[in-house]
């Protein structure tokens, strides 16, 4: 029996990824997005928000089941004077039946006073009666903490009081959210831990934003810190300057100390070798050039072109590789003249001279 614990991935690639400035995903794409990121081992496909556009609407419109992940709909909580039953918002993301919801709502008192133009209790109200609403209908619930480490830094004890007031509600995650990207790493520690004191960890998800270049690390400070699950995007898609980047943070997890040892992931060993040409499948559906020099998928990210480099890779590829490429379908490539090739075919033909 295994003494890992589970970590839950969960990605947003359909609904945040889709934020991005150039992307535009059809109803076909976001099928083959889907089926693919199940086919990797994901726990959960975030499929998009039913009734915000045509394609979403569409997409949802089919039941969809998938072999590994738990299908996911996007909304937000009810607005203000409606009944979470009376809704024509939140109806639209239940109406989707998906097995799980997952609901946008304020933990920031300056985003509740200025954006929602309501009083603070008004708000946990609006929290806790749609997740209440999603578990009465049989919805795996979770609550997306928006803006909770701006709130909590302006207010801690109004931002706890959200995300507790969703759990109480009954939510199977309360995820928070540091929707502006300025987190960084030591805050972020600091935060989760107190925010542990009040939700449970094995309760709690990550979800970063790439705007200090800190999202992987932050979601990594966060697990650490005690959140069970974590949230990120292929290649790092997203608003801005992204989410955080689940094709660098699968692999950190595999492979990586402490967190191989300390938990569980549904990648399996052959879906970790998938993942280049996962990456590499969204680039192509978007008509993007792949990022040659994105860490472990990267065309780039293995390859050598110093001397001393490429005579120390001959002699034994770990001088100057934290992994080995092939556990992440990736390889290793060294310039010859102008034109990069495998290392091994090169040695090959070397030692054949």
């Amino acid at each position: 029996m295994s003494s890992k614990e589970r970590l839950y991935l969960f990605d947003t690639t359909l609904r945040d990824g889709a934020q991005t400035q150039g992307v535009d995903f059809s109803v076909q794409d976001k099928v083959l997005i889907a089926e693919t990121l199940d086919k990797l081992g994901v726990d959960y496909i975030e499929g998009g928000w039913p009734g915000a556009n045509p394609a979403d609407t569409e997409f949802f419109s089919e039941k969809r089941s998938f072999k590994n992940a738990t299908f996911t709909a996007f909304g937000m909580t009810r607005r203000p004077g409606r009944s979470a039953s009376n809704d024509t918002g939140l109806k639209a993301v239940l109406d989707a039946d998906t097995p799980a919801v997952c609901l946008v709502g304020k933990s920031w008192d300056f985003q509740v006073k200025v954006a929602l133009g309501i009083e603070l209790e008004e708000n946990l109200e609006l929290i806790s009666s749609s997740i209440a609403e999603c578990k009465r209908l049989g919805r795996e619930p979770m609550y997306d903490a928006e803006h909770f480490f701006d709130g909590y830094k302006a207010n801690p004890e109004y931002a706890i009081s959200c995300i507790k007031a969703a759990y109480d509600a009954g939510a199977r995650w309360v995820v928070l959210c540091d929707t502006n990207g300025g987190t960084l790493p030591h805050e972020v520690t600091e935060i989760v831990t107190e925010a542990i004191k009040h939700v449970p960890g094995s309760h709690l998800g990550i979800h970063t934003h790439n705007d200090t270049e800190n999202a992987v690390a932050n979601s990594l400070a966060a697990i650490l810190a005690g959140v069970r699950q974590v949230q990120g995007t292929l290649n790092g898609l997203g608003e801005r300057c992204g989410n955080a980047n689940l094709s660098s943070l699968i692999p950190t997890l595999c492979l990586k100390e402490p967190y191989k040892t300390l938990f569980d992931t549904g990648i399996s060993e052959e879906g970790l070798k998938s993942l280049t040409s996962v990456s590499r499948l969204l680039d192509e559906i978007l008509n993007h050039a792949p990022n040659r020099h994105q860490p472990y998928v990267g065309a780039s990210a293995f390859s050598h072109k110093g001397g001393l480099h490429v005579s120390a890779v001959q002699k034994d590829p770990t001088t100057y590789e934290h992994v080995d490429p092939s556990l992440v379908g990736n390889r290793r490539v060294i310039p010859v003249s102008d034109q990069a090739v495998d290392l091994t075919s090169w040695l090959n033909l070397k030692h054949s001279d």
